[in-house]
C-alpha cells in the first residue's frame, strides 16, 4: 500500500542579520503553517560553510519529506553551496531572491559554477547595492535558473519597501502545484506499467 502524498514544505533561508518581523520572508513564512526557518548561530557573521551546514542540519532535524526553499541575499549563496554539496538534498525547487555578490565576500570559487540540482528561479533588481543585475544574470545562467528582473527595487528587503511580497507567494503556490502534478504523473505512469503484465 502506497503512503499518502505529502506536499513539499516551505524552507525559509534568510540572509545577513536575519529577516525581521516586517520582512517579506517573515510574511511568507506566516502564510504556511508547516514552514520552517533556517536559524543561523550567528546571523551577523557571513560564514558560507557554516551557513550551508546549518541548512543541512535544519533539514535533518525537520524529518523526512520534500521541501521548497526560498532564500534571500547571503542565504542564496549558502543554499547554492548546500545544493552543490548534497545532490541528494530533499529540496526540490528553489527561489533565490536578491543574492549577495559572492566577490564581496571572496567566495566565488566556493560556489557551484554549474546547474543547481533542483529547478530554480533567481529574482534580481536593477539597482540592488548587493549585486548588479548583470552579475545576477551571470549567476542565474551558471546555475540554470530562470531569471526575473523586478526593476529598480533595491535589495528586495524591508528597507526597499518589501513587507508582503505576492510574487514570492505565487511562486511557492506554483511550485507546490508542480510538485503535485509530478507526483500524479509519476504514479499514473507506474500504475499503467504495473498492469502491463
Amino acid at each position: 500500500m502506497s503512503t499518502p502524498y505529502r506536499p513539499p514544505r516551505l524552507l525559509i533561508i534568510p540572509g545577513l542579520r536575519d529577516s525581521g518581523v516586517a520582512h517579506w520572508q517573515t510574511w511568507l513564512q506566516q502564510q504556511y503553517r508547516d514552514a520552517r526557518r533556517v536559524v543561523q548561530r550567528d546571523f551577523s557573521r557571513p560564514d558560507l560553510q557554516r551557513w550551508a551546514d546549518r541548512i543541512h542540519s535544519s533539514l535533518d532535524s525537520a524529518g523526512g519529506g520534500e521541501w521548497i526553499a526560498v532564500a534571500h541575499s547571503f542565504g542564496c549563496l549558502a543554499l547554492a553551496r548546500h545544493l552543490h554539496e548534497h545532490p541528494d538534498s530533499p529540496i526540490r525547487q528553489a527561489l533565490l531572491v536578491a543574492p549577495a555578490e559572492p566577490d564581496k565576500f571572496g567566495l566565488a570559487e566556493l560556489l557551484p559554477h554549474q546547474r543547481l540540482g533542483p529547478p530554480s528561479t533567481l529574482v534580481a533588481s536593477q539597482n540592488d547595492p548587493w549585486m548588479s543585475a548583470s552579475s545576477a544574470l551571470r549567476w542565474a545562467s551558471r546555475w540554470g535558473s530562470t531569471f526575473t528582473n523586478l526593476g529598480a527595487v533595491g535589495h528586495i528587503n524591508t528597507e526597499s519597501g518589501f513587507g508582503p511580497f505576492p510574487f514570492a507567494k505565487r511562486w511557492v503556490e506554483s511550485a507546490k502545484a508542480r510538485a503535485a502534478r509530478d507526483h500524479r504523473s509519476h504514479h499514473a505512469a507506474f500504475g499503467e506499467w504495473s498492469f502491463a503484465v
